[in-house]
């Protein structure tokens, strides 16, 4: 492996690393650090379903996979193994911190051998009302063969013993998820003191009454959870629909490989050997032990508990300055562009603007992308109404979203009983663009409204996720737009693409060409910049071209928040490039790039990672902003979030996630965003790390 290029899979681990660091950090709200906590539990099992899936296969596929990959499989999947186990170390000691400081707000996690009477007459009612029929025990013998086990569900192994004979038998207990029963029961206690019992203890408190009937005295349980390859198998069967492929998948997904087989450590040796026996978990490197409790990403959905410094102050998002109650969107949209920026503004200005196409009698159409939705999408909803209204709608739904798939199988059943005309993605490639195409007829006029974006049209995640979304009437983008839903209508139609810049048919190249155009520049002693937000950066094309921007003397600036290959700072190799990665309340969605170009500044914004997925195997649209307000205002985000000294971690080839430190008065740039968009900040800071 090169010094200048760190696995992707390995710089993604120091990415939850720093997750976990607003874990540890005290100044956070303290029910944010256990959000955080939940978030990087969720991320590290999704990391296991993809990243380190995708490892094995290649270790096992192939003795060149180190020539294919640039370094070695196994030698990753060893790296990553003892990273793993020392971040696990260091987020039980955070929760344990965590559970102490839950204390002194009067918060209190009980187990079922704490419980007070007033406390076990409840779990026992709660347990026979709610929970026992829910229950359904598997008993673990020689004969039988154990299901397999629901990839991510939790589960209590059980150990009954009887003290006279010592005879031992098995057995397993799914624990109901919590779209069943909630993980966190509030249990009764003195006034103004707030007990909460996970639900695995309230199950164990009610052993003895699930296995009354058999003749054991000793029952004792322990927490496991098995993680299983997430890739999805498509046959290539011409008999069947894409949709049908699809739903075949899912259904083996449920029965691939285990890679990850947690266990608390207290289970005994001999129990532990003949579950994974029966589970036919393989290699003991699948086998990773844990404490007590598991999929601690339930705490993303904690109990509600108001009190001073245990949550964010609500950030309620600004009403944007363009738009007034009671006045067209549209109509707005026809005389100027406007960039939203979620969640700083409501996502509700979307949701208002196709209500209002889906209303209007000179809209005949709309079109749009679909990746993943809201539980109960407002979008949905308002493409069904215009449907309703007599409109053409088109969605272009990916069946592909991964964990998203049965949910948009479902949602794209729904748009279709309501006539909406429902196109599965492309053959082969991923649908990933974030595009909304409204064409508006008024005589022999017609007027076509564009929305291209960087996020998903999600109101959920919009909320949390920072993203911009740009709406114009400029005919030079809405007639590429108009291009892009072409071609998913007929993918034998390959337009030319002029403005916007669309992979896999040139973005890529594109890409390319504005880098050198900087390093060309920069060899005529010209000032040469380049400024890049984005989600992930692992291309070898594109990062081996950022060095030899830097080497020509181009000012090189970024912002990764997840994987990063490169190696800033590095003395011979990357001096003039730096990166910063920020972790706060908001996850950085946003993708945009900013080129310097002699003084005439280009600027994009973009669905694509720097990633040969984005790049090669899925529609992404990458759109120029031309709007100089904008383009000023993107610039100003950027200059913003690069002095954070508050929230912005160094990126470096040591993977440090050092904090940004300087003599500069602190600035935390998401609160100073918002301040920037309510007006409260008239002097945007410009980039001069």
């Amino acid at each position: 492996m090169s010094k200048a290029y760190i696995p992707k899979e390995i710089s993604w681990l120091s990415f939850n690393a720093r997750v976990l660091q607003e874990a540890a950090n005290p100044e956070v709200p303290l029910l944010e650090r256990f959000n955080f906590l939940g978030i990087y539990s969720n991320n590290l099992d999704e990391y296991f379903r993809v990243r380190v899936a995708t490892l094995r296969r290649l270790a096992a596929f192939s003795s060149k996979a180190k020539n294919i990959l640039g370094y070695s499989p196994k030698a990753t999947l060893k790296t990553i193994q003892e990273t793993v186990m020392i971040q696990n170390e260091r987020f039980e000691a955070t929760y344990n911190g965590l559970l102490n400081e839950l204390k002194k707000h009067r918060i209190h996690f009980v187990s079922e051998q704490q419980l007070d009477s007033e406390q076990e007459e409840f779990v026992r009612n709660y347990f026979r009302k709610e929970v026992r029929s829910r229950l359904m025990p598997l008993i673990i013998s020689r004969e039988n063969k154990l299901p397999n086990l629901t990839d991510d569900a939790i589960y209590l192994a059980v150990q009954l013993r009887n003290s006279e004979t010592d005879k031992k038998r098995y057995a397993l207990l799914e624990v109901p998820s919590p779209k069943i029963l909630p993980r966190f029961v509030r249990l009764p206690g003195k006034k103004g003191t707030r007990h909460v019992i996970f639900l695995d203890d309230v199950i164990r408190w009610g052993l003895r009454d699930i296995f009354s009937i058999l003749p054991f005295d000793e029952i004792s349980a322990y927490t496991v959870k098995v993680t299983r390859d997430a890739e999805l198998e498509i046959a290539d069967d011409i008999s069947e629909s894409y949709i049908d492929k699809i739903s075949k998948s899912l259904q083996q997904r449920r029965k691939a490989s285990p890679v990850r087989f947690v266990h608390d450590r207290e289970i005994p040796a001999e129990f532990l050997k003949i579950l994974s026996k029966k589970l036919s978990l393989g290699t003991e490197d699948v086998i990773m032990p844990g404490n007590r409790y598991h999929n601690f990403k339930d705490f993303m959905r904690f109990i509600e508990v108001e009190g001073p410094g245990l949550n964010y102050p609500r950030m309620a998002p600004l009403r944007h300055p363009a738009l007034q109650y009671g006045r067209s969107i549209l109509s707005v949209i026809r005389k100027r562009d406007i960039m939203f920026y979620f969640p700083y503004h409501p996502f509700d200005h979307l949701i208002d603007l196709l209500r209002e196409a889906s209303i209007d009698p000179a809209v005949t159409s709309i079109h749009i992308t679909l990746y993943r939705l809201a539980r109960n999408s407002s979008v949905i909803n308002a493409l069904m109404n215009a449907a309703r209204n007599g409109k053409s709608v088109t969605t272009v739904v990916e069946l592909q979203a991964r964990f998203d798939e049965e949910a948009n199988i479902l949602w794209g059943n729904k748009l279709t009983d309501e006539g909406v005309k429902v196109i599965y993605g492309v053959p082969g490639l991923k649908v990933h663009s974030k595009l909304c195409l409204i064409t508006r007829v008024k005589g022999e006029v017609t007027q076509r409204y564009a929305a291209v974006g960087t996020g998903n049209f999600n109101e959920d995640t919009a909320s949390v996720y920072t993203d911009h979304l740009l709406l114009t009437s400029d005919k030079k983008i809405t007639n590429e737009v108009l291009k892009a839903f072409n071609f998913f209508s007929a993918n034998y139609r390959k337009d030319k693409f002029y403005h916007l810049l669309v992979s896999p048919f040139g973005l890529r190249n594109r890409l390319i060409m504005l880098i050198d155009n900087e390093i060309k520049n920069a060899r005529a002693g010209k000032e040469a910049w380049i400024r890049i937000k984005i989600n992930n950066l692992t291309d070898d094309e594109i990062i081996s071209k950022l060095y030899k921007a830097g080497d020509a003397g181009v000012k090189v600036n970024l912002i990764v928040r997840g994987m990063f290959s490169m190696a800033p700072g590095a003395k011979g190799v990357s001096e003039n490039i730096s990166a910063i990665g920020i972790v706060d309340r908001f996850l950085e969605h946003s993708r945009f790039m900013i080129f310097c170009n002699g003084g005439d500044e280009l600027v994009y914004i973009t669905s694509a990672d720097i990633m040969p997925r984005n790049l090669d195997h899925r529609i992404e649209v990458t759109c120029p902003v031309w709007d100089p307000s904008i383009k000023k205002e993107i610039a100003d985000v950027f200059g913003i979030q690069w002095n954070d000294n508050v929230k912005a971690r160094i990126l470096d080839a040591e993977l440090s996630n050092r904090m940004v430190s300087n003599s500069e008065p602190p600035l935390r740039s998401q609160t100073e965003i918002y301040r920037y968009y309510s007006g409260k900040n008239s002097k945007p800071q410009e980039p001069g790390l």
